[in-house]
């Protein structure tokens, strides 16, 4: 059960994956204080093993630290089974990602959402049909996450994701490129922060 468990994914783990972990973890942090890391798990793998054991790319980590992260300890990993089964949420870069997850773990389905994909769907969401977060114990968490991640699935209503969900691969390119992947990433993870772990009253 707890905490809520989100699990990233791209194709190497190198660059957008690890970039998305650490932004939300910094988000609920943010949001929480100390405590947030025992409330959301923010973690990431890659659909191919070619970089395993490898820190996060340059660039990617300059972003993260950028916006007030750390890239520390960085180890990239090969997404398995057990990683989906695991997680109460998986973003994935893109939709080939998406069906990358689906097909390893086709029960996955209703809780696997292309990063921008999810973004573009939580404004649909009324927080205040969700479980109320009184105390922000790990337990009262895990369940208005899981509530949220079933409220944004019945809002996709099976529609596939658009192709502007994706996150272009910036590997190889500028830092440029790094800042505004690593923006549109802030755009869906801060207001799945504010979602989940609400001002406590």
């Amino acid at each position: 059960m707890a905490p809520f468990t989100v699990l990233h994914v791209c194709m190497g783990n190198i660059c957008r994956s690890p970039m998305a972990e650490r932004l939300l973890a910094l988000a609920v942090t943010e949001q929480a204080g100390p405590v947030g890391a025992d409330l959301v798990l923010s973690h990431s793998a890659g659909t191919g093993g070619w970089h395993e054991g490898e820190e996060m790319n340059p660039p990617a980590a300059r972003q993260v630290r950028s916006r007030g992260g750390s890239p520390d300890d960085f180890s990239a990993r090969k997404l398995r089974a057990e990683h989906i089964e695991a997680a109460d949420l998986i973003l994935t870069a893109t939709a080939d990602q998406y069906d990358y997850v689906v097909a390893l773990r086709p029960d996955a389905a209703d809780r696997t959402f292309v990063l921008g994909e999810f973004g573009r769907l939580l404004p649909s969401v009324d927080p205040s049909t969700l479980p109320a977060v009184a105390d922000r114990t790990p337990d009262a968490v895990y369940e208005r996450g899981v509530a949220l991640v079933a409220a944004v699935a019945a809002a996709r209503n099976g529609e596939p994701a658009q192709a502007k969900d994706d996150l272009d691969d910036p590997w190889g390119r500028g830092d440029q490129v790094f800042a505004r992947v690593g923006d549109e990433i802030q755009s869906t993870v801060l207001p799945l922060t504010a979602v989940l772990l609400p001002p406590l009253p």
